[in-house]
């Protein structure tokens, strides 16, 4: 039995997880009801995979690190070794993530970045996906999905408001 890896991710309507510079202030400040689902998809996983730059942005605006109870990869091509809540990597992050799904445990989490996603997408490694819409256009930035991706069938599990924002939860449907 393989693990699934999830993609929980908020983006604009028009389709960015970000501003060109990372900037991520548009969606902390968006009105929300509840915690969009967070706290149940967080108790489904102990594992988390994300990109350098998606950590630096972690701790830069984070007090404490938010995930101190999961095993936590970040892929990096500059830091090695771990400290006290990751575990940096610099292997192939397709190769070691299948790696990590034929081990024992829970779902996995595929936090970020834009790199990752597409590297997982082209891949099919995706199992999950629970993406939220914000009322937002940004106009331009980082695209939740690059171009060329294989085609996928889903099939949709829940739909969810959460004030001004709605959450689509897919399952990718895997050929027998």
């Amino acid at each position: 039995m393989s693990r699934e890896i999830i993609l929980y991710i908020a983006t604009s309507v028009d389709g960015f997880i970000a501003k060109e510079n990372d900037d991520l202030q548009w969606l902390e400040e968006a009105e929300v009801e509840g915690d969009a689902g967070y706290s149940d998809m967080y108790q489904a996983i102990d594992t988390i995979i994300m990109g350098k730059r998606t950590f630096d942005y972690v701790i830069e605006h984070t007090e404490t690190f938010p995930y101190p109870d999961k095993k936590c990869y970040v892929f990096s091509s500059t830091l090695r070794g771990k400290n006290e809540h990751v575990e940096f990597v610099n292997e192939d992050v397709v190769a070691f993530s299948k790696k990590l799904r034929e081990q024992e445990g829970s779902k996995i989490w595929m936090v970020g970045g834009a790199d990752i996603l597409d590297a997982f997408m082209k891949e099919q490694l995706i199992d999950e996906l629970i993406i939220t819409i914000t009322p937002h256009l940004l106009g331009t930035g980082i695209p939740l999905f690059k171009n060329k991706n294989p085609y996928q069938d889903l099939k949709l599990v829940n739909t969810q408001c959460y004030g001004q924002m709605v959450q689509m939860h897919y399952m990718v449907m895997k050929e027998a």
